[in-house]
């Protein structure tokens, strides 16, 4: 077993913020001597059946716990998502119903057992226990905390002074989350770094409930594909975690030379040693940057699907992308004779038909970027209506090809 200083370097790794190191030293201490693991809780809430990396970052420090022997619970929140955190957001986010929540957490937890070993991991519904709440049980939650603290939450009180409606049932979200932490007796929670309000009202709840107040470990949150924005589906910058080998290969070799060491860091298993020596090699001259980036698609691929399928889409990348070939096996896409008017078909359909882009906005935007040809030949207007024939090679931004089909 690691001793507790080297189980806290180990799990400081990519961490943002700790409240407080000192007390998560002084819990790994306490677990070595009464062989005894802490109960890490981490929150989902099922909002979407979408998962991509960002997701996955916390999923990779439970893990760290995992291998060092701790116990994870993951609490999904079947209440809590009906609540909505409102976290990030400028308007009251639409309340979902316990049906759909419960439906998007069944994929969530598919996705969760492909980084955390299901056997060793508690899973707990918060509607368990909220569901049992009277009214009484709400009013006493409700004075455990005060206005004036809830309106310290950064996006409350942007949202108040800019005269941005709150809905009440937003203000019982932190104490729903805090809650869990008493419900769970967590010894560590994990959240991004926007989740800080959240986390703290939980060891205020513990304090006050007699118990030992969890430590808040924050991590970062996730550039996404373009350098700038975090990583999300609204942007367009993001990676799933069940997008095909190739297609998670391809964005990865995309991303922007900066931010190969924290997706090194927060998303793989290779030593903090090993990716120093990697900046060391691409500052001296050694490593060109193209082969680490490389190396990261493969770490990644193979996480996510297997190393066999990592060094395929290594392969295609280079057929397409260095050689300028074809990839070699294009899709196909076949057009009903309802897709066309007097013969001609719009651009922004022919995406939508083809499955390369899900909404029209986005057809227009890979249009206006110049990102779709047509046998090589680019599209520059996102109103055009195309002549098209069977054989013809549609490319819709770096990485989608498809051949018609008439």
């Amino acid at each position: 077993m690691k001793t507790a200083i080297q189980q806290l370097e180990y799990l400081k790794r990519g961490v943002a913020d700790l409240v407080s190191e000192k007390e998560l030293l002084f819990k790994l201490e306490r677990s070595v001597k009464e062989n005894k693991p802490l109960r890490v809780k981490f929150g989902i809430d099922p909002t979407s059946p979408d998962v991509h990396l960002g997701h996955t970052v916390p999923m990779h420090k439970l893990k760290q716990f995992q291998e060092l022997g701790h116990h994870i619970v993951i609490i999904i929140g079947s209440y809590t998502a009906m609540v909505g955190d409102p976290t990030g957001k400028n308007t009251t986010r639409p309340q979902l119903s316990k049906e759909m929540v419960m439906e998007n957490a069944k994929d969530y937890q598919k996705k969760i057992f492909r980084i955390l070993d299901e056997k060793k991991t508690e899973v707990v519904y918060n509607g368990d226990w909220f569901s049992k709440f009277t009214f009484n049980d709400v009013i006493k939650l409700t004075s455990r905390i005060t206005v004036a603290s809830l309106l310290e939450h950064d996006n409350f009180d942007n949202r108040f002074k800019a005269g941005t409606p709150i809905s009440l049932h937003e203000f019982l979200y932190p104490l729903l989350q805090g809650w869990d932490s008493v419900v769970v007796k967590a010894d560590v929670e994990l959240g991004g770094t926007d989740q800080r309000f959240n986390v703290i009202v939980g060891r205020d709840f513990q304090r006050e409930s007699g118990q030992e107040s969890q430590v808040g470990l924050f991590l970062p949150i996730l550039t996404g594909l373009d350098g700038k924005n975090k990583m999300g589906k609204s942007l367009n910058n993001y990676i799933a975690m069940d997008e095909t080998p190739k297609e998670m290969f391809g964005k990865l070799m995309s991303i922007p030379d900066t931010l190969m060491t924290s997706y090194f860091e927060l998303l793989t298993g290779v030593s903090l040693a090993e990716i120093k020596a990697l900046e060391k090699g691409i500052q001296d001259g050694t490593l060109h940057p193209k082969e680490v980036k490389k190396r990261l698609a493969r770490e990644i691929v193979t996480i996510y699907h297997d190393k066999a399928a990592a060094q395929t889409a290594e392969a295609e990348f280079e057929n397409v992308f260095k050689e300028k070939a074809l990839p070699a096996d294009i899709p196909e896409c076949t057009l009903g004779e309802d897709a066309f008017k007097e013969g001609k078909i719009w651009i922004i359909n022919l995406l939508m038909l083809s499955g390369a882009v899900s909404n029209k906005s986005e057809a227009r935007r890979l249009v206006d970027q110049g990102a779709v040809y047509i046998n090589d030949i680019r599209i520059e207007n996102p109103d055009t209506d195309l002549a098209v024939k069977t054989g013809d090679i549609v490319k819709a931004g770096k990485r989608k090809y498809f051949r018609l089909k008439v």
